[in-house]
């Protein structure tokens, strides 16, 4: 397969077209009358592509428009943060972005309906194509609908003549909706099939530019104008010279890389994998996906489709379209180990690999003020006297603080409990710090959630970004009935977290019901794991024996190399013993930081409930010793 020709290229590809806003339904088998709820993400096809071939590992680009408005943002932070350019999206001040709204009604039907009448992608035109950009990437690919309304025809046109221009790879996914075509009508957005001679006469102007052609049986008969499959191959080949895949569902897919063959499975066949269909909307852009990672990185056909077949399964096998793609080593797990089920969404080990390599923000280093305490600031507003709605305004006073010391450097955060801290998790959000929010009840032993048992309705109406935060006094050699308890309520709390897409940092304090040795922690830690349990991470408490973190180490290692790492609880410990803490776990890659709290406040919240001291001295008390702290953390890493 020969690589392209012309300048090296800073990207691998550059998708172009729609790109709106997906609501999908999440009540599965209702009518789209009769959902309750919705779930966000970004939508259409070139902009499900250029997500999934970023998290397959390719240098990927958009070009679209998205509105100046609050979805519009989400498009553009949301492509960041999978790693797609977003050099080419334009944001369009005068119109709004596109909006889709999906339902599962059935393994067979999935009603959605397009809300694109004036939207921005739909005035994409030639101005919004910089040739500079065209050129810098290795392969362009260009969307069927995208060719309905003009000044989108003429947009892609543009871009297609500039790739080859400079001898960039042409791709087109038919992508065929006759209701955008003006073919059905609005309710008709299921529809994958009518048959138009002005649609097939349009598309057929476009073919013979494109290096690579992928549709399922219905789109290439809309190209090939004949609904006799083998004749609707060949009519694209007297065209077009160009690769031709022929997406065969769950028969997996053909490719036609010269003559079309006296047979459909006479080209190089590439076998589909047995497994449940949950929803087929977005599959396609998952096996274009995979495809495009084979095939722009020359590998054979054969590879080129497993990889296009699998991510497609993935996809099929969940709900959502692009936030559920397949990430590269996910492919690699599932194409080495297979799965024991044909519903990949219940895969443990799958679903727990997609969750780490999907993860909104990466943290290298964690540097967290702990407030979310409830019992002893409570205990202490009643020594002095104080009420306690004042400790809420107190834990306001604390983001003060650490935005003193973070002064807007990232790696800093904040554990905030739902009774006392939710004004002071506003203040937060917009320091843009990490945020962990604790279920335990204070104190109990057994681990008793704090306020309901139901904790999977409680995480809901959490922010995406907020980890679950839960403390056990948990010790290995606990009695069975007691330690069969807290790890039961572990379970329960994990399997919330997973379902609901939440973090999780496990919390384990032993040394308070127990000695500690070398491996004390490491043995809760495994007997944790053991339940299937693998948190995002873990806080521990300083340990005696230095060695002790090598254990550690080792057990997460052995469990789950995804494991986010480890930050250090302070159990109110003196500034110097907590710098000696530091110092010992400095060299220590798992541990990531530290999440103190009573050093840090005790004295300031004391003297300010009492009324000895106002906000501004509070603030400065506060600031001062978590300043101390990260400055002890930072010189302990250095040395």
């Amino acid at each position: 397969m020969a690589a392209p020709s012309g300048a090296p290229a800073a990207l691998d590809v550059i998708t172009m077209g729609r790109c709106s806003i997906d609501l999908y339904g999440q009540q599965i088998g209702s009518r789209l009358e009769d959902v309750g709820s919705f779930a966000k993400s970004v939508g259409g096809s070139p902009s499900n592509i250029a997500i999934g071939t970023a998290r397959l590992g390719l240098r990927s680009a958009l070009i679209t428009r998205v509105g100046d408005e609050q979805m519009g943002r989400f498009v553009l932070e949301q492509m960041a943060r999978e790693g797609v350019s977003t050099k080419g999206i334009v944001t369009d001040p005068a119109r709004l972005t596109s909006l889709v709204l999906l339902a599962v009604e059935s393994d067979k039907a999935f009603p959605l309906i397009f809300y694109r009448e004036n939207c921005a992608d739909s005035a994409l035109c030639e101005d919004d194509v910089n040739e500079d950009f065209i050129r810098s990437a290795g392969a362009l690919l260009v969307t069927g609908t995208h060719f309905a309304r003009e000044v989108n025809d003429r947009a892609q046109r543009k871009a297609m003549a500039l790739a080859k221009k400079h001898g960039r790879r042409i791709v087109i996914d038919i992508d065929y909706r006759p209701n955008l075509w003006g073919l059905a009508g609005h309710g008709a957005g299921e529809e994958r099939y009518i048959k138009s001679d002005k649609v097939t006469a349009h598309l057929q102007t476009i073919l013979a530019d494109c290096d690579l052609i992928v549709g399922t049986e219905e789109e290439v008969h809309i190209a090939g104008g004949t609904e006799d499959t083998l004749a609707a191959l060949r009519a694209i080949r007297a065209i077009s010279k160009g690769v031709i895949v022929l997406k065969r569902g769950p028969m997996g897919c053909v490719v036609y890389p010269g003559d079309i063959p006296a047979s459909l499975d006479g080209g190089i066949v590439g076998k589909g994998f047995p497994i449940e269909v949950y929803n087929v909307l977005g599959a396609g852009d998952a096996f274009m996906s995979g495809f495009l990672r084979g095939w722009l990185k020359n590998e054979p056909y054969e590879i080129c489709a497993t990889w296009a077949n699998a991510c497609g399964a993935f996809a099929v096998s969940r709900l959502l379209c692009s936030p559920e793609y397949v990430t590269w080593e996910e492919l690699q797990y599932f194409l080495k180990h297979g799965s024991p089920v044909k519903a990949l969404r219940k895969d443990d080990n799958l679903n727990h690999i997609h969750h780490a390599t999907t993860r909104r923000t990466q943290w290298p280093k964690l540097l967290a003020f702990a407030i979310d305490h409830r019992k002893q600031l409570e205990e202490m507003a009643d020594s002095v006297g104080a009420p306690r709605d004042r400790i809420a305004p107190f834990k306001r006073l604390a983001m003060q603080a650490i935005a003193r010391v973070a002064d807007g450097k990232p790696g800093f955060g904040t554990l905030l409990d739902d009774t006392y801290g939710r004004e002071a998790m506003f203040d937060a959000a917009k320091l843009g710090l990490w945020v962990g929010r604790p279920l335990e009840k204070p104190g109990s032993r057994p681990l008793e959630f704090e306020h309901t048992q139901d904790v999977g309705s409680r995480l809901v109406d959490w922010p995406v970004d907020h980890c679950i935060k839960c403390l056990a006094f948990y010790h290995p050699d606990d009695p069975a009935d007691l330690k069969q308890q807290q790890l039961a309520k572990y379970r329960q709390l994990y399997e919330a977290a997973r379902k609901v897409g939440r973090e999780l940092l496990i919390e384990i304090i032993a040394g308070k019901n127990g000695p500690l040795d070398r491996f004390t922690i490491a043995r809760a830690m495994q007997e944790i794991y053991d339940l299937g349990i693998r948190p995002d991470w873990w806080k521990l408490e300083p340990q005696a024996d230095a060695s002790a973190w090598d254990e550690i180490g080792k057990v997460i290692d052995r469990n789950d190399a995804l494991c986010r790492g480890v930050v250090l609880l302070g159990l109110e410990a003196p500034e110097d013993e907590l710098a000696k803490g530091f110092k010992a776990v400095a060299a220590k890659r798992h541990v990531k930081g530290f999440a103190v709290g009573r050093t840090i406040f005790n004295d300031a919240a004391r003297a300010w409930l009492a009324g000895q001291i106002d906000d501004t001295a509070a603030i400065a008390m506060m600031a001062e010793k978590f300043g101390s702290l990260v400055r002890i953390w930072e010189d302990a890493r250095r040395a």
